[in-house]
């Protein structure tokens, strides 16, 4: 039985090692439902931008250096994203809110991974080293990742998947970013694939199936 290929993009900011890590798996077939056909990205030069030009992956700078507007970014990213025939968005460190527009087309089609367990640290601000930090300084002992679809509030999205790492007291923001970035570069994968397979699902606001 031949699999469907799902039209997947990614959105990205930085370096792209989420990105990277999924395309890995896509080269060895053990993501074999997924088509990365595009990357966007409000910054040109980022790792991200690299990575998809190695890959053979379209690239669509779209900012505000690009398009004045934040009407106009949005009508952008819609028209590519159409033009590619995208089935499905993976948000992998994109540093901007998705527009409305976006989110009303691709609706319960976009996913994200954050660097903790959801609901805990997320929402506006917890992004990156901030979580970590704040993590350390709340004085619990354990983190991780989440996977969870996107709406129109940050990390607030029904969660799909979740994985967690101890911390500990000697531990700083650095030591917490490697051991999450760890789950999530496994937990992602795994996630989209059990997306795209129907293995996982979301009925109404709740996620039902699991990651292999």
């Amino acid at each position: 039985m031949i699999n469907k290929k799902n039209k997947v993009a990614f959105f990205a900011s930085g370096g792209g090692s989420n990105f990277q890590a999924i395309l890995d798996k896509i080269n060895s077939q053990e993501l074999s439902e997924a088509d990365p056909v595009l990357l966007i990205s409000n910054n040109s030069k980022c790792g991200a931008v690299l990575k998809a030009q190695e890959a053979q992956v379209a690239v669509a700078h779209i900012s505000g250096y690009t398009h004045k507007t934040e009407e106009q970014q949005a009508q952008a990213m819609v028209q590519v994203l159409q033009k590619y025939g995208v089935e499905w968005i993976v948000l992998a460190g994109y540093m901007k809110k998705i527009p409305a527009l976006v989110l009303e087309k691709w609706k319960n089609r976009i996913i994200n991974i954050h660097p903790a367990l959801l609901p805990a640290f997320g929402g506006t601000g917890m992004w990156g080293h901030h979580v970590h930090k704040a993590v350390i300084a709340s004085g619990v002992r354990v983190s991780g990742a989440t996977v969870h679809f996107v709406d129109e509030i940050y990390d607030n999205g029904a969660i799909i998947a979740q994985k967690s790492v101890p911390v500990f007291s000697e531990d700083t923001p650095k030591n917490v970013a490697e051991r999450v970035l760890v789950v999530e570069h496994d937990l992602y994968w795994r996630a989209l694939q059990g997306l795209l397979s129907s293995k996982i699902y979301l009925q109404g606001s709740k996620v039902y199936g699991d990651i292999q």
